[in-house]
């Protein structure tokens, strides 16, 4: 049919269909060319940037944590690299293939890496998630082989924390644990961020900011995958400050290993400095446990076993002082001039208080004894006689100056002050007047006074160089490679216990007398 066969009215129609076709298409190209303006010129920028951010990523690089040196240079505590499995939920299509995928190569939970994918990874979809520490290095072959099928899986590099003699000064040394949010929202950890480890104790708490370092960290360009293919910047940590102590290795596994198996106390300390040469609290723990995280079981048989292995007994322990606690009434009744030291007092092994008998340990009694054979021979008699002329008062005043019943200064913190009682301190707390026969006690340690072992420590320094109470210091130095130093060891003294010369001469003759006399 020709075109001129066509009806007037049909041809009409059609160029009228074309029209309304051509300016379809028109107003098609319009919008198209309009988001095309739209996105390359109005929003090019935030496209450009959004487009970099899924090809660049920041590498956080952890700092290596300062070594721990006894005072000789050996290691106490020290680091090795740890290899961490983690994930950047960005790169992952199949996440439920890929863990699986890392289940046969790694022995991961699937189902716990893909809760953690969907709750985490939504937040921060370019954060790594941990999904395994500390893999071995068999573990991270068989990652490193498989790469290329494992999209969005990289492996972090951690210097870990290790302490190569176990046990040994582990309430010195303390441990690590990860950072809680209490302590993220603390300005003293204002350096830490979530999921980092924090000293927990000893000195891996009380020097945390210098042995921390500065982290470090990568500007890198990733490919689809998320796989690194160039470093295009890159800022390297600094290593933390290195701790030296005044603990010397040696004297410390001497000092364990007689308290091996046994529950107890052994503090060594230079009497003229505070300088603490060794220091064992027994039972005790291995905080190489606490690196890998410790499972909720082990830490809860910890925290309620009855052994207590993870207080510092040297510190924190409260004990009745016992006999020692005679040196302190010895030293008070010669202050107050109340006894002669060289009038004998006779001991027939009771001692008689109103309608009570009070014995002494040596059933048969002592005899007569001056001050230094009641010392030497710890006569309970001599010391209940003494102790009743001067009162309670008077005794936990003596008490206090030789260092009792208050804080050491100890350089590592969380110590006890102890109980030195008071006729005032029994009424507010028990609503009772205090008794005679409570007296006596007191005067051979026992009822309720308690001290804790750095207290006796201190007080027999104290005794031995004149009368200074130097604070007990564990840490020497702590400084890094580069020559600053952050601290360095310099005795200091908490308090004079103010007591004469000469009284306290004798108190010292009678102390050797213990060791050396019959």
């Amino acid at each position: 049919m020709k075109r001129s066969d066509l009806d007037p009215i049909s041809a009409q129609s059609l160029e009228r269909q074309l029209k309304k076709v051509m300016i379809v298409v028109v107003i098609a190209f319009g919008v198209l060319l309009l988001r095309l303006w739209t996105l390359q010129v109005l929003k090019g920028q935030q496209y450009r940037q959004r487009s970099e951010h899924n090809r660049i990523r920041l590498k956080d690089i952890p700092a290596s944590r300062g070594l721990i040196f006894d005072t000789n240079g050996h290691r106490l505590a020290q680091n090795h690299p740890s290899y961490d499995l983690c994930i950047i939920p960005e790169d992952i299509r199949s996440p439920k293939a890929l863990f699986q995928r890392l289940n046969s190569l790694v022995g991961i939970d699937p189902e716990a890496a893909y809760k953690e994918f969907c709750t985490k990874g939504r937040r921060k979809p370019f954060s790594p998630i941990l999904l395994k520490k500390s893999i071995t290095r068999d573990q991270l072959a068989l990652v490193e082989t498989h790469r290329f099928n494992l999209p969005g899986v990289v492996i972090r590099v951690n210097p870990q924390r290790s302490y190569p003699h176990g046990n040994l000064a582990c309430h010195i040394l303390g441990y690590l644990g990860e950072i809680t949010q209490k302590q993220l929202q603390s300005s003293r950890f204002a350096y830490k961020k979530a999921g980092d480890l924090v000293g927990k104790a000893g000195v891996e708490l009380k020097w945390d900011r210098y042995l921390s370092g500065i982290r470090g960290g990568e500007q890198i360009e990733v490919d689809a995958q998320g796989r690194k293919i160039a470093v295009l910047s890159r800022r390297p940590p600094e290593p933390g400050s290195n701790v030296f102590l005044n603990i010397d290795l040696k004297l410390q596994q001497a000092a364990e290993r007689e308290l091996a198996g046994k529950k107890g106390v052994v503090v060594a300390m230079e009497p003229t400095t505070g300088r603490v040469l060794a220091l064992v609290s027994s039972p005790s723990y291995d905080p190489n446990i606490f690196i890998r995280g410790i499972d909720k079981a082990t830490w809860k048989a910890m925290v309620s076993s009855k052994l207590y292995p993870l207080q510092n007994r040297a510190t924190s322990g409260l004990f009745p002082p016992a006999s020692v606690f005679k040196i302190v009434v010895a030293l008070a009744a010669l202050e107050e001039g109340i006894v002669d030291p060289e009038e004998k007092i006779f001991c027939g092994g009771t001692f008689k208080l109103g309608n009570r008998e009070f014995r002494c340990w040596k059933r048969g009694g002592h005899g007569e004894v001056d001050l230094h054979r009641a010392l030497v021979e710890s006569c309970d008699v001599y010391f209940y006689n003494l102790a009743l002329a001067l009162g309670v008062d008077k005794i936990a005043q003596y008490a206090k100056r030789l260092g009792l019943g208050v804080e050491t200064g100890f350089d590592l913190g969380f110590e006890k002050k102890g109980l030195v009682p008071t006729k005032r301190w029994k009424l507010n707390t028990w609503g009772e007047r205090w008794q005679g026969g409570e007296t006596l006690s007191m005067a051979i340690g026992q009822g309720f006074l308690l001290v804790t072992p750095i207290q006796m420590v201190t007080m027999f320094s104290a005794i031995f160089n004149g009368g200074f109470l130097y604070a007990p210091q564990v840490t020497k130095y702590v400084g890094n490679s580069g020559g600053q130093v952050n601290f360095k060891f310099r005795p200091r003294v908490r308090g004079l216990v103010g007591m004469g010369g000469e009284h306290m001469e004798r108190v010292r003759r009678a102390l050797v007398g213990v060791v050396n006399e019959p």
